[in-house]
């Protein structure tokens, strides 16, 4: 405690950062915003006409959310970089990589009936957008709240499966609704419960993944299948974390 009269000490400054930690801070924003032209690249992809490239282009949009978080928080972005919100960012980029172009790719690829395609993809859009701009669309302890707008994925399954443009329609209006539903979804890389298992057997999935996309129209079909088996894993382990907190 401070004599009576003499003013309390601040405390000091924390030093400036280094060129170096800046120059990494910028490179992990660099990385963020590199998916913005990837997601250019898959919708001229899409054009062309080419699913493979477009769903490559698209991997690549995922893979950088999935380990832009984890090294923001390895260099301390928000210390070094405080007036770049590196949140807002990524929330940008990800609603045009994760909702705009997939849609558009379901639009182009006539996966969707044909009076209905317009109507359906604008219900994703809209969706989506309520979805992200939720004040609880990220918890605090790590969860998603309602359906975290992994419209790439479920593109590339629907695709892939080759289903009629009735039942892709059936499934993206329930998934459209989940983003109304309050579910907390698991946040893969962050959180707690099973994370090791949950990055580990997404680790597998993402490989399975990019050797279907490679092949994707010689790829085994059980292969396709099975490689559900981790979105259902995902779902399931969210439901039961959901009840779970509910009671």
């Amino acid at each position: 405690m401070s004599a009576p009269g003499r003013p309390l000490r601040a405390d000091p400054a924390p030093p400036p950062a280094s060129a170096a930690r800046r120059l990494a801070a910028w490179g992990v924003h660099l990385l963020t915003a590199s998916s913005a032209p990837a997601g250019l690249l898959a919708l001229r992809a899409t054009v062309a006409g080419d699913a493979a490239q477009a769903f490559l282009w698209m991997t690549y949009t995922l893979v950088v959310d999935s380990i832009d978080g984890t090294l923001a928080r390895a260099v301390r972005v928000k210390e070094v970089l405080p007036w770049v919100d590196g949140s807002r960012l990524d929330d940008v980029v990800d609603y045009f990589t994760y909702v705009i172009v997939p849609a558009f790719f379901l639009l182009q690829m006539n996966l969707l009936p044909a009076g209905w395609a317009l109507p359906i993809v604008s219900l994703v859009a809209i969706a989506s957008g309520y979805g992200f701009s939720q004040t609880t669309a990220k918890t605090a302890d790590h969860f998603f709240t309602g359906f975290p707008s992994y419209w790439n994925v479920v593109a590339f399954y629907l695709y892939a499966l080759g289903w009629s443009p009735a039942v892709n329609a059936a499934w993206l209006v329930a998934f459209a609704v989940g983003v109304f539903v309050p579910i907390r979804y698991v946040y893969p890389s962050r959180t707690p419960t099973l994370r090791w298992l949950t990055v580990t057997l997404g680790s597998i999935w993402g490989i399975a993944l990019i050797y279907i996309l490679l092949h994707l129209h010689t790829a085994p079909h059980w292969l396709v299948v099975t490689s559900l088996a981790f979105p259902v894993y995902y779902f399931l382990l969210s439901l039961a974390l959901h009840v779970r907190r509910r009671t």
